[in-house]
């Protein structure tokens, strides 16, 4: 019999996104794969799209009873329960650098002889993800900090298309050309997938944006940095970096800088390169004020950025993830990338003492 993937219903409300599309999930059914798909009520693709690809549906939560051998495959945290976990399971787990609650999810997987498959840590030869949301990451984010920055956010958030938030970026583009304040951007990390994203919406916006990346990080120029508008953190790092801002930066008589988007979200890491807050934000609450003086400083901290854009990041994503998945063996992953994803994982385990 075949690789059984079981694509599993994501516990938090405000993800809509799925790692797996229909139309891919047709791909592996046609080639072996066994699929199981859950029912979910927020999921961006109906269940019946899962069906007519050929995958068995399941109700929502029901991964635990799956077979021991199954793959189960989601996004963003598994629920509290059940506590010991027993399969294999491919998701972004957040929990090899220095994440609060990253050694408690490694317990689980020691309680119940499970193994995690990071999916960032699932990576090619040259280090680099076989499928990343970064571009999407990116994009939503700017996106979010530019309309705050002009007075135009509108909370609590809501998922749209891509070109609905284009609508509202040409509308930023056209309302700042009358207006007598320019508004500039800098994205640290612009290179990159998530950077790239960045930029594109900014510039779309019609917001000045300086592009930084390790040159301008290994010789920081603080003032600088402290003269723009909006400070988009788009870093990707597996090593402790030297910050970028401190909190000490924002008592500085000569900030203009009022709104950062942290795209990262490595709160609590010492991977953090902007150590200025002390929680995420929310759907709710995209935007939080964390600092009183003038001009009062914000923080945009969302860990879920690409689900604001559901269909455009999870056919992306799941475009580039798909073949991938054709090379998961019924007796454990077997093909280099998932090898390096279970190192990764037996990496940390030893690391905290539980390997």
């Amino acid at each position: 019999m075949g690789v059984l993937v079981w694509v599993r219903h994501e516990s938090r409300v405000t993800e809509r996104r799925a790692p797996l599309a229909p139309e891919h999930a047709r791909e592996l059914t046609r080639r072996g794969v066994r699929l199981v798909v859950e029912e979910s009520p927020q999921r961006i693709f109906p269940i019946d799209a899962y069906a007519v690809a050929g995958c068995a549906v399941a109700g929502a939560g029901t991964w635990p009873s799956a077979p021991p051998e199954t793959y189960v495959l989601g996004l963003k945290e598994l629920p509290p329960q059940p506590y010991a976990l027993s399969h294999r399971h491919i998701y972004f787990g957040h929990a090899y650098r220095g994440q609060p609650g990253g050694a408690a999810l490694l317990r689980r997987f020691t309680a119940g002889g499970g193994e995690l498959l990071d999916l960032e840590y699932a990576v090619d030869s040259a280090d680099r993800r076989i499928a990343a949301f970064g571009y999407w990451a990116g994009y939503a984010g700017a996106s979010l900090a530019a309309l705050y920055a002009r007075g135009r956010l509108d909370t609590p958030l809501t998922h749209r298309a891509k070109s609905a938030w284009d609508a509202a970026l040409d509308g930023l583009r056209a309302s700042g050309q009358s207006s007598r304040r320019t508004v500039e951007a800098v994205v640290v990390g612009a290179k990159g997938r998530c950077g790239t994203g960045a930029c594109e919406a900014l510039e779309r916006a019609g917001i000045r944006t300086t592009r930084w990346g390790t040159p301008e990080t290994a010789h920081l120029d603080r003032r600088l940095l402290l003269a723009h508008d909006i400070l988009v953190n788009a870093i990707g790092t597996s090593a402790p970096v030297h910050p970028l801002l401190t909190k000490d930066d924002l008592d500085d008589p000569a900030r203009r800088l009022g709104v950062l988007c942290d795209v990262t979200c490595d709160l609590g890491s010492p991977c953090n390169a902007v150590p200025v807050y002390d929680r995420l934000t929310t759907w709710q609450e995209p935007v939080r004020r964390v600092h009183d003086g003038d001009p009062a400083f914000a923080v945009l901290a969302l860990d879920n950025l690409p689900s604001l854009l559901p269909m455009e990041s999870s056919r992306a994503y799941s475009a580039d993830l798909w073949p991938h998945l054709l090379t998961l063996g019924t007796d454990g992953p077997v093909a280099p990338v998932w090898a390096r994803s279970i190192d990764a994982f037996r990496v940390s385990l030893a690391r905290t003492g539980l390997g």
